[in-house]
């Protein structure tokens, strides 16, 4: 894997990843899992030839890529192409849509998540979710988000499904920053 982000701007390519059984795949392909399409099909509760076609389409926007010819020959797996993948939806009507599909869809898998954790799993007191309502400039908010990212990444650390440490455990996050409200009037201050 050469790249470290993969980002994706074209509208049809985001459409492309929101797709229950297409995020569920992915996810374990970016967490450093090499898998054949039938491995992806049982993980996505596919058939294998419906989850090749899924496969597939998220190819031709290089989201996923093949792997090498697998020890047998008979079925090539598939592997991320990077580390991670980045999501710009700007502002056109179709990126702002397609990019909601994706949240939804990030959003549901999260609560499945939440939902599959027992009481009982002793990792359950760290799990957490939180919402606020912080008041910040334009600016400032570009400021929160490159921190964040940089949080994010710090504990990355280059681990994946294949590379952590003993006693490393996968935690799924989602970190979403949204503008509410109307925007302040034009000031003449810088946004």
């Amino acid at each position: 894997m050469a790249e470290k982000m993969r980002e994706l701007t074209d509208p049809r390519a985001i459409r492309a990843l929101a797709h229950p059984a297409r995020l569920r795949v992915i996810d374990e392909l970016y967490n450093g899992k090499v898998l054949t399409a039938t491995e992806c099909a049982k993980l996505a509760g596919l058939t294998p030839s419906a989850m090749s076609y899924h496969l597939r389409a998220l190819e031709r926007w290089g989201i996923v890529e093949r792997a090498d010819e697998s020890a047998d020959g008979r079925e090539r797996p598939w592997r991320a192409p990077a580390e991670r993948v980045k999501i710009s939806t700007q502002s056109s009507g179709a990126g702002r849509l397609a990019g909601q599909a994706l949240m939804r869809s990030s959003v549901e898998r999260i609560l499945e998540q939440f939902q599959e954790l027992p009481a009982s799993d002793p990792w359950d007191d760290v799990s957490s979710m939180s919402r606020s309502r912080l008041w910040l400039t334009h600016d400032e908010t570009g400021q929160f988000n490159q921190e964040l990212e940089e949080l994010v990444e710090r504990y990355r650390k280059g681990r994946s499904q294949t590379s952590h440490p003993a006693g490393a455990r996968q935690i799924s996050t989602l970190l979403a920053v949204v503008p509410t409200g109307d925007p302040p009037a034009n000031t003449g201050s810088a946004r």
